[in-house]
């Protein structure tokens, strides 16, 4: 079988029979891929914790008729040991992995800038420089984006009318002005709409001077949107503390 190199974000894990598993990654040059880690679940698998989620790994596989099999797997990052110990960022964290997982629909289409991002967020989420929810929204909006969905936050989403606008509304795109406002609009506070535009553009400065009143906003907003465009919640997304 054909074999090819890669590195990869583990983003889940489910068993298969009674020693594999099938590993879902987000891969820096194939996308997401599915493939087979046999043999992981025996205590003498050589793989031991590098197949798990969260970790950064360089991998070598196997191309399959309908699976890919892993062969080797060299821990680049374990992300897991900064984020295991801490509740809020391991379920933010996991928050990551699941928007990743469906904002990369098809397999085996490359898809650079989401694993990039994905990294780079996890990367943050680690180090606890920063607070877990913003790391969360800002990749969150940030991931969004890149598939296409990039929210307004200055100019009306319908009109184009330059802001500052005072509604706002998911399923037309982030803000609008008076004239273009629709039934079901939230009208957030003029602050919340700045940390918004912030956490999208990583004005870290900005968003760290918001009160939590203003983040907690930010965040609720930040839900609804991923939830509209997504179609459906995440599972994982009820266990952070919004």
């Amino acid at each position: 079988m054909p074999l090819y190199r890669d590195e990869a974000i583990v983003l889940r894990t489910h068993k298969l029979g009674e020693a594999d598993r099938i590993v879902t990654l987000l891969t820096r040059h194939h996308g997401r891929i599915r493939a087979v880690a046999k043999g992981v679940r025996r205590t003498t698998s050589k793989f031991g914790s590098r197949l798990e989620p969260f970790t950064h790994v360089d991998l070598q596989l196997a191309e399959g008729r309908t699976l890919d099999i892993i062969t080797q797997a060299e821990t680049l990052t374990p992300f897991s040991a900064g984020l295991g110990a801490d509740y809020d960022r391991y379920t933010s964290g996991t928050v990551m992995l699941e928007t990743a997982d469906r904002l990369v629909p098809e397999e085996k289409e490359p898809n650079l800038q989401q694993f990039l991002l994905l990294v780079g967020g996890l990367r943050a989420m680690a180090s606890g420089e920063r607070r877990p929810g913003q790391v969360l929204d800002s990749y969150l909006l940030r991931s969004l984006a890149v598939a296409g969905y990039a929210p307004s936050f200055e100019a009306c989403a319908r009109c184009g009318l330059e802001g500052p606008h005072r509604w706002f509304n998911p399923s037309m795109g982030g803000v609008l002005c008076a004239t273009c406002r629709i039934p079901g609009s939230a009208s957030p506070a003029p602050d919340t709409i700045t940390v918004l535009g912030a956490l999208l553009a990583g004005d870290w400065p900005v968003v760290e001077a918001a009160d939590a009143r203003t983040l907690k906003e930010a965040s609720t907003l930040v839900s609804a949107y991923l939830h509209w465009h997504l179609e459906r919640a995440l599972r994982s997304i009820q266990y952070v503390e919004r």
